[in-house]
């Protein structure tokens, strides 16, 4: 089963993009090296995971890029998490997706990737956002992404897709540990913030397979 981690820097954390899809460095350091290893952990002839997140990757940027970094590879399970860039972008450079364009674009990337694998399955990760350095000057503005987040669990819905729930989960987990130590900026993920996401993302792969 060949599973492909789409999305921006908190998918990428990092990963070595001239190293073989089958080496540790491939991985970055965050929730996708965790879900190989778990994964390898259960059936390591059974999955192969395949890192393709970019940072600063906007919804447009993944678009532009599914051809060859999605269907060419034809993967059979496809894992997408985006959302924060195209309101940070916009916060920091006015160049983030309006979230109407958010939808129609991310909409036709399911739609698009659903006709060239018509047997693929789908998991849409929830954008979410805490306080933190990165985000806490203008954190009102960054709390759209909230607004993005329902878009995506609207879109799962309409395609019948498995959608992961992320920002209460960091919401609970902060109130106990302390933004920081989730998200070091806000929006990147520590370790232990990589292995909520990777947690989740494993509740949501046992309802596709």
């Amino acid at each position: 089963m060949k599973i492909l981690l789409m999305g921006d820097s908190i998918t990428d954390m990092g990963r070595d993009r001239n190293s073989g899809d089958i080496y540790p460095y491939a991985f970055g350091h965050g929730y996708p090296f965790i879900v190989s290893s778990r994964l390898g952990e259960k059936d390591v002839l059974k999955y192969e995971v395949i890192n393709r997140g970019i940072s600063g990757n906007r919804v447009v940027d993944l678009y532009a890029r599914i051809k060859t970094d999605c269907w060419n590879l034809a993967p059979d399970v496809v894992s997408v998490l985006i959302g924060v860039n195209d309101v940070w972008h916009e916060i920091g450079s006015s160049n983030g997706v309006e979230i109407d364009r958010f939808e129609r674009v991310y909409d036709m990337l399911i739609e698009d990737t659903k006709k060239a694998l018509p047997n693929v399955k789908m998991m849409l990760l929830e954008p979410f956002v805490l306080h933190g350095s990165a985000t806490d000057t203008e954190f009102d503005r960054f709390l759209v992404v909230k607004e993005y987040a329902k878009v995506v669990k609207k879109l799962a819905e309409k395609h019948n897709l498995v959608f992961v729930p992320l920002q209460e989960r960091f919401d609970e987990q902060a109130k106990r540990v302390g933004d920081d130590k989730l998200l070091f900026d806000g929006v990147h993920p520590s370790i232990a913030g990589s292995t909520l996401i990777a947690n989740e993302w494993l509740k949501g792969f046992e309802k596709i397979k």
